[in-house]
Parts: structure tokens; C-alpha cells; sequence
């Protein structure tokens, strides 16, 4: 478990925060769901301990910031007063986002699992019915997955193989493979592999039809994901070459009616920061929408 904006050693985090679980129980109210998130991502702590360790870390950024601030403004020779409210204010803003985010951060972490798990989803599974077709048992299939390159997913198949050699049979591996799995696609197909095992039905005609749907809705999803590029290409465009364009000739129009100077200098550095700081939104809006098996 990486715990992110930890400044010292987990260990040493943990204890130190028990002392704030008081708080911690009462705090957790504004995270609902945080219990099942911190399952799901498998970081094995409690919910009230996680939260406390949010509260302590916040405290810790708060003390860096506010004492970073209050020197800077010190040096300054800024007014006391000033200097401590905006030095409070710093910190406390600083202390607030770093508890929200930590709070937040299972759930993050379990969508960015998710992800990571469903992108090779669809390759996964048609090596799996290719072996299976061919002949090759499920658990020497679900072996060769575990060895490929597959991510996030070749680690979940590894955790299904070892509970395999230790003893555990594989209909009872790949449901609990199904029951710990943030992915929903995932829990669907392993429930659907372990009821044709129930019932005896053919595993390789099983997999053609999960794989067919499969396909199917990765159509779907790659069809929607291209009828959203267009109205984003045409906001990029009025963006970073309308807007900036038009808004120049209109401030060099005005300014020679009004007879103002202007100074091109401050302007040109002002939007090309500005386009700057649009391109990076815009490149992180269109991946956060690209489907996860492209």
C-alpha cells in the first residue's frame, strides 16, 4: 500500500495517528462508502485509522506551510497581523485539500485499478478461449495469462493461480478472484466462467460469447467516444484559435480608438500561458474520457 503525501515512515504514521481516532470516527462522516473503497483497493487498515492518518498528515502539511509562509512574509516586512492571518489561511487551505485528497484516494486508487484491469481485459480473454478452444485445460490457460504482460490483470490471474497450487480448487479461486475485484466486467465474466463450470456446459463456448459481447460493447463505447471528439475539437479550437485571435484585434482596434498603449509583450505571455494551461485541461479531459480498452 502506497499512502500518498506521507512525510514520514508509515509505521511510525500509523501510531502517531491513533491518538486522533476520536476525531477520526467522527470525520468519517463525510467520506461515506470509505470502508468498501479501502476493501476494494486492499489496503488493509481500518477506515477510522485511514481517516486519522489524513487528519495527521493535514496537521503536518498545515505546520510546514503556515511556518514556510509566515518566514517568507517575516522577510518581507510585512505587517504581523497580515502575516499570520495569510500565513493561517495558507496553511489551512494546503492542510484542508491534502485530508479531502486522502480521503478521496481509495476511490481513486480503485478507478485507476479498474482501468488498468479492464484495458487488457478483452486481450486476456481471447488468448484464453484460443488455448481453451485448442484443447489446453482452464488453469494451464489461466497460467499463460498470468505470465503475460498484462498488467494489473496478470496480477489478479497470479493471485488465482497460487491459491490454485496451494490446495484451493479453481471454481472457488476464480469466485473469489469474482467477490475481491473492483472491476465490474471482470466480476461478470468470472461468475459466468464459474456457473459453466457448475453446470458443466462447454468453458470455450462460454468464452466466445463473453468475448463476442465483449467486442460489441467496445464498439459501442469507441462509436460514443467519437461523437464526444468532435464538440471537443470544435470548444479546442474556439479556444486557442478564435478566442486568443479575435481577442487580440479587438484590444489593438480599442486601444487605437481610445488611444491607450498597450504592452504586446504582457498580452502575448498572458495567452500563451493561458494556452498553455488549456492544452494540458484538454489532453487530460480527453483521456479521462477514452474508453479503457483503447
Amino acid at each position: 500500500m502506497k499512502v500518498p503525501f506521507l512525510p514520514i515512515s508509515k509505521e511510525r504514521s500509523k501510531a502517531i495517528s491513533r491518538h486522533y481516532m476520536g476525531i477520526g470516527e467522527r470525520l468519517e462522516r463525510l467520506f461515506p462508502g470509505l470502508r468498501f473503497s479501502l476493501e476494494q483497493a486492499e489496503f488493509r487498515i481500518d477506515h477510522r485509522e485511514w481517516i486519522s492518518l489524513g487528519l495527521y498528515c493535514a496537521l503536518i502539511y498545515f505546520s510546514i506551510v503556515f511556518s514556510a509562509m509566515l518566514t517568507i512574509f517575516t522577510v518581507a516586512r510585512m505587517d504581523a497581523l497580515r502575516a499570520l492571518s495569510l500565513s493561517g489561511l495558507s496553511g489551512m487551505g494546503v492542510g484542508f485539500a491534502v485530508f479531502f485528497y486522502f480521503g478521496t484516494y481509495p476511490k481513486l486508487y480503485v478507478s485507476r485499478r479498474v482501468k488498468a484491469i479492464e484495458r487488457h481485459l478483452p486481450h486476456a480473454l481471447r488468448q484464453l478461449l484460443i488455448q481453451v478452444r485448442s484443447g489446453m485445460p482452464l488453469y494451464n490457460a489461466v497460467v499463460s495469462v498470468s505470465r503475460r504482460n498484462y498488467g494489473q490483470l496478470s496480477e489478479e490471474f497470479r493471485a488465482v493461480v497460487k491459491e490454485i497450487d496451494t490446495g484451493r480448487s479453481e471454481m472457488d479461486a476464480l469466485d473469489g478472484m469474482a467477490r475481491r475485484n473492483p472491476s465490474l466486467h471482470l466480476r461478470r465474466i468470472m461468475w459466468q466462467i464459474t456457473n459453466s463450470m457448475r453446470t458443466g456446459a462447454d468453458i470455450g463456448a462460454t468464452l466466445k460469447e463473453i468475448v463476442d459481447t465483449i467486442m460489441e460493447e467496445e464498439k459501442v463505447e469507441i462509436k460514443n467516444y467519437g461523437a464526444t471528439l468532435n464538440p471537443l475539437a470544435l470548444f479546442y479550437m474556439m479556444a486557442v484559435v478564435i478566442f486568443p485571435t479575435l481577442g487580440i484585434v479587438f484590444l489593438l482596434v480599442m486601444s487605437s480608438f481610445v488611444g491607450m498603449a498597450l504592452d504586446l509583450r504582457l498580452i502575448l505571455s498572458g495567452i500563451l500561458a493561458f494556452i498553455l494551461l488549456f492544452q494540458v485541461m484538454f489532453i487530460g479531459i480527453v483521456k479521462t474520457r477514452r474508453p479503457s480498452g483503447i
